[in-house]
C-alpha cells in the first residue's frame, strides 16, 4: 500500500519508509496529520506499507508457529518475514536499513534519529506475538531498536514514534529548521522552560530576564536552566554532557 505525495507518484530521491506489519490500517495514522501529514502530501517524504500476511505460507496463511523448545506464545516465521523483507528491498531499494523493534535493541535516541534522517530511508519490521525467529534477524542484518523499558503489543506504535521523530527533521517538513537545534537532546541537555502571553497568569509572572530584551542574558539564562533541569531530572544525560563539556 503506497502512501506517496499528492500526485500519487514516488520520487526515489526522497527519504522513504517501508513498513512491514500485520496491521497495515494503523498507517499512516497520526503521521497523516500535522507537519508529517503535510510533508507526506507534498512529497517531502514517502511511506509504503506492506501486509506481512501477504507472504504467509500454507493453506491457512500462516505467519507464526510455536517455539522450538517449548514455551508460551507464538513466534513469527523466518521464511515469511524473509520474503517480506526481500520484497520490500526490491520495491524500496536495497540501500535501506532494516530495523526491527525489540526490547533487546539499542534505545532510540535523538542521535540515532538524526543518523536515520540523513540516510535514504528505512524498512521497519513490526513484530507481534512473542517475537520473530532469530535467524531472520541475522540473515537480513536487522538493526534492533528499543523505544524504552516497557512492553508494547507490537512494533507498530514504535514505528510511528520513530517515523514522527525522523520525519520532522527532513527538509520541507518543519518550517523553522533553526528551532530544531534548540530542542531537548539535540545539545545533550533538556530544553529550557518556555513562556508566552499573558505576562502574568494566575498571579504567576514570566522571569524578568525574558522581558529585558537583553539577548545575551536571555541566552545565558536559558543555558543555565537547561543545565539545572538536566542535572535534576536526567542524571545520565548530565553525566555524559558534563564529561564532554566541563573538562
Amino acid at each position: 500500500m503506497p502512501l506517496t505525495g499528492k500526485d500519487g507518484t514516488a520520487d526515489s530521491n526522497n527519504w522513504s519508509a517501508h513498513v512491514l506489519t500485520l496491521y497495515p490500517d494503523m498507517f499512516p495514522g497520526p503521521l497523516g496529520q500535522s507537519l508529517a501529514g503535510r510533508g507526506l502530501e507534498k512529497g517531502a517524504w514517502e511511506l509504503q506499507v506492506s501486509n506481512i500476511r501477504d507472504y504467509a505460507v500454507g493453506k491457512h496463511n500462516t505467519v507464526d508457529d510455536s517455539p522450538f523448545g517449548g514455551g508460551a506464545g507464538m513466534v513469527m516465521r523466518p521464511d515469511v518475514l524473509g520474503n517480506a523483507v526481500d520484497a520490500a528491498k526490491a520495491a524500496s531499494g536495497d540501500d535501506k536499513r532494516v530495523i526491527y523493534f525489540s526490547p533487546r535493541g539499542r534505545v532510540l535516541d535523538q542521535a540515532y534519529v538524526r543518523e536515520i534522517s540523513e540516510g535514504p530511508g528505512v524498512i521497519l519490521v513490526c513484530g507481534r506475538f512473542e517475537g520473530i525467529d532469530q535467524r531472520v534477524i541475522e540473515a537480513r542484518q536487522m538493526e534492533e531498536v528499543c523505544l524504552g523499558d516497557f512492553i508494547l503489543s507490537g512494533g507498530e506504535i514504535a514505528a510511528l514514534a520513530m517515523l514522527d521523530a525522523v520525519v520532522r527533521l527532513l527538509p520541507g517538513v518543519t518550517g523553522n529548521q533553526a528551532s530544531l537545534t534548540e530542542e531537548s537532546f539535540e545539545t545533550g541537555l533538556l530544553e529550557y522552560p518556555h513562556y508566552t502571553r499573558p505576562p502574568v497568569w494566575e498571579d504567576r509572572g514570566v522571569p524578568d530576564v525574558l522581558l529585558s530584551g537583553h539577548h545575551e542574558k536571555i541566552k545565558e539564562w536559558r543555558q543555565r536552566c537547561s543545565e539545572e533541569l538536566t542535572k535534576q531530572r536526567r542524571a545520565d544525560l548530565w553525566e555524559r554532557w558534563s564529561d564532554e563539556n566541563l573538562k
